[in-house]
């Protein structure tokens, strides 16, 4: 996949997954799109709403995304993208996965940046994943993963920027109150990394909070080029990946940061 490509992002929400997953199917085949982003641990309840940790929640949840996983093939495009709970030599993570219809399934990297916070009580549910960050080559596009908090640790994507990403995708779960800060941070990873960002959330209840949805597409200079909202829960762009190649010989990408 070379030059240009029609990627969608999307809002889901975990209370009528089956519903959304036909007007996902409906809108992905109407728009003719190549790529689709979905949002962090998705195919189940955010279950870290909770602070304690339960282990039958965890194995139901891991359970429910090995069942939805095996259904991707039935999105009619080339490439998905995600993160899925999982357990890796006994210790449970929150994996990034790239799917293709060429070579199926592939896992790549654990998310290493964990928070402990209402709503979000991550590192009392998983184990983190090594500081590692690398670029993922598939059909031609290279892509970078931030899964939700980890956008907010910018020295990756300026690395993603110095190793050529032409996506940085940012699957995550965050609420409604705090959309325009995590758009913020999305437009600035834009920028630092000059890749197009692309963003899918959750939507709807999650314990006493509201998830936001609010997924996002963003150029490699940061404009915000389209967003979801419950009344348009998917959103499909043509992207340009030229773009993103040519933005890493342009400001403030080019500028050296090596030690003196």
């Amino acid at each position: 996949m070379k030059g240009a490509m029609k990627a969608t992002v999307t809002q889901l929400n975990a209370g009528s997954l089956e519903e959304d997953w036909r007007g996902l199917k409906s809108h992905l085949a109407e728009q003719g799109s190549q790529f689709v982003l979905l949002p962090e641990m998705c195919f189940a309840p955010w279950f870290c709403a909770e602070p304690k940790r339960d282990e039958r929640v965890w194995k139901a949840a891991v359970a429910s995304h090995e069942a939805w996983l095996e259904r991707l093939p039935e999105l009619p495009v080339a490439l998905i993208a995600g993160s899925a709970p999982r357990n890796i030599a006994g210790r449970p993570q929150n994996v990034a996965y790239v799917w293709s219809r060429e070579a199926g399934l592939k896992w790549t990297r654990s998310k290493t940046y964990l928070p402990v916070d209402e709503g979000f009580w991550e590192a009392n549910w998983y184990d983190r994943g090594p500081i590692d960050f690398p670029l993922i080559r598939v059909d031609g596009v290279n892509i970078g993963f931030m899964i939700c908090t980890e956008l907010w640790f910018m020295q990756h994507a300026r690395e993603y920027a110095r190793l050529g990403a032409h996506l940085l995708l940012i699957p995550r779960s965050t609420g409604e109150e705090s959309i325009a800060k995590w758009l913020a941070g999305g437009q600035a990873a834009a920028v630092i990394s000059g890749a197009f960002c692309l963003s899918s959330n959750h939507a709807g209840e999650a314990g006493r909070m509201r998830l936001g949805g609010a997924g996002w597409i963003c150029d490699p200079d940061g404009a915000l080029l389209a967003i979801t909202s419950n009344a348009e829960p998917f959103v499909t762009l043509e992207l340009d990946l030229a773009e993103a190649e040519a933005a890493k010989s342009s400001y403030p990408r080019y500028v050296d940061d090596n030690p003196i």
